[in-house]
């Protein structure tokens, strides 16, 4: 099969899968809080339940990925996660939503992340790492944004001219059909994955334990500072959450506006994920995340003090942009610090388990934490100090930067794949 095309089903699969959980709220944050008639904190504790599977569920998937064909767990977890977006489009309650949210965190996780994660580093060698991942993002970014286009699309045509005079029934059937769009998109998925990337199955070694090789990536301490800039970094994307809602509550913008901002900064997503990956394949990955997350604190900065009037409001929307091709940036480098910590293949899905059990720990503290400080000051307020404690993460991105080329000057005492010693030791 083609490079390319296995490198397309992946980009394709990888953000297609994220969709249900998180388009939705992503690009729709009014109407999903009108339509299920919650508050942003109770949004943030549903968003947690996630974040807590999820987070069980990275260790067995770096074993899984590992041991078994990215053919077979893509395509379960793509079918799995459309199941449930027939649930959503009936508007559950509170815990019926947060249960659903928990399955999410297992069928995004479990069976997909990890394979997702080993097959990318697989394609792109010892030499493009930074361009392997760089794709990925950037290709998951244009299709996140031609998604959140034709959603915003379907969302417009079954919303009244003048959206603000919205009945609750017209705003829930618009926004099922937005919801029953991407579950039919993750059937869809699940169909090209199964049939395009071919049924290899990665062969581990058998006679070691499952979780052996969790065992020893938990001794290093270069895993652990790449699961502490996938934290500020992680922090940092879901910090893009709330943009539809500060267009709406900040610039005053209404309901299909609001979406429409969110989807166009989308679509610088796939720009600076490639450019930061060739970047990073000449600079180094560490190198460019430090510079992302500097011009954060910046962006930020202004963003927390910035008023929505007069040259105000073009400081808001450069900073806006700003603030997403970085935090995009971010995103299409951090996995190539796997080739750049010199991360041994036989190890990448326990790796892969490792640093994103520890670092995408934000699904269950950022949500909670910013609904609580939107919460406390609604309005201009409330958002100011939101982009105020974005802004403190941005400078503790930059500190363990700092922590990371620093052990990355030491040797790495990395164990010698099993399989390889034994082909050695045979010849």
């Amino acid at each position: 099969m083609s490079r390319y095309l296995l490198m397309l089903t992946l980009v394709f699969a990888g953000e297609i899968i994220f969709g249900l959980p998180f388009h939705t709220a992503r690009f729709f944050r009014p109407t999903l809080l009108e339509s299920f008639g919650f508050t942003n904190t109770q949004l943030g504790d549903v968003f947690a339940v996630y974040g807590l599977m999820a987070m069980i569920a990275y260790f067995p998937g770096g074993v899984l990925a590992d041991r078994f064909s990215a053919r077979l767990l893509l395509s379960l977890s793509l079918v799995a996660t459309g199941l449930g977006g027939l649930y959503m489009a009936t508007f559950p309650g509170t815990w019926g939503m947060a249960l659903l949210y928990g399955y999410w965190g297992i069928t995004t996780i479990l069976l997909f992340w990890a394979a997702l994660i080993r097959a990318t580093r697989e394609w792109g060698g010892t030499t493009s790492q930074g361009r392997a991942f760089g794709i990925l993002e950037g290709g998951r970014g244009i299709t996140a944004a031609l998604f959140a286009t034709l959603g915003v699309a379907v969302f417009a045509w079954g919303m009244p001219d003048n959206a603000t005079l919205v009945s609750d029934a017209e705003r829930r059937a618009a926004f099922r059909s937005v919801i029953l769009l991407y579950s039919s998109a993750a059937f869809a998925t699940a169909f090209l994955t199964w049939f395009l990337i071919p049924p290899a199955k990665h062969v581990g070694d058998s006679s070691r334990g499952l979780f052996h090789g969790t065992a020893i990536v938990m001794t290093r301490p270069l895993v652990w500072a790449q699961a502490a800039v996938i934290i500020c970094a992680y922090c940092a994307y879901k910090g893009l959450d709330n943009y539809s809602l500060y267009a709406h509550q900040v610039l005053g913008m209404d309901e299909v506006e609001a979406a429409k901002l969110a989807t166009y900064g989308a679509y610088a997503r796939p720009i600076a994920a490639v450019f930061a990956g060739y970047v990073a394949d000449r600079w180094g990955a560490s190198r460019t995340l430090g510079g992302c997350f500097f011009m954060l604190i910046i962006s930020y900065a202004l963003l927390s003090i910035a008023l929505p009037d007069g040259s105000g409001l073009t400081l808001i929307y450069a900073n806006i942009l700003v603030s997403f091709f970085a935090v995009f940036a971010l995103r299409g480098v951090y996995f190539a610090l796997l080739e750049e910590n010199r991360t041994p293949p036989f190890l990448t899905g326990a790796v892969t388990g490792m640093v994103s059990f520890i670092g995408f720990t934000p699904e269950i503290f950022f949500t909670p934490i910013t609904g609580r400080i939107l919460d406390a000051s609604p309005g201009v307020v409330g958002h100011q100090n939101y982009f105020l404690f974005l802004t403190g993460v941005a400078a503790i991105g930059v500190g363990v930067i700092a922590w990371l080329l620093r052990l990355q000057r030491k040797p790495a005492a990395w164990p010698q794949d099993p399989v390889t010693a034994m082909k050695s030791e045979v010849k």
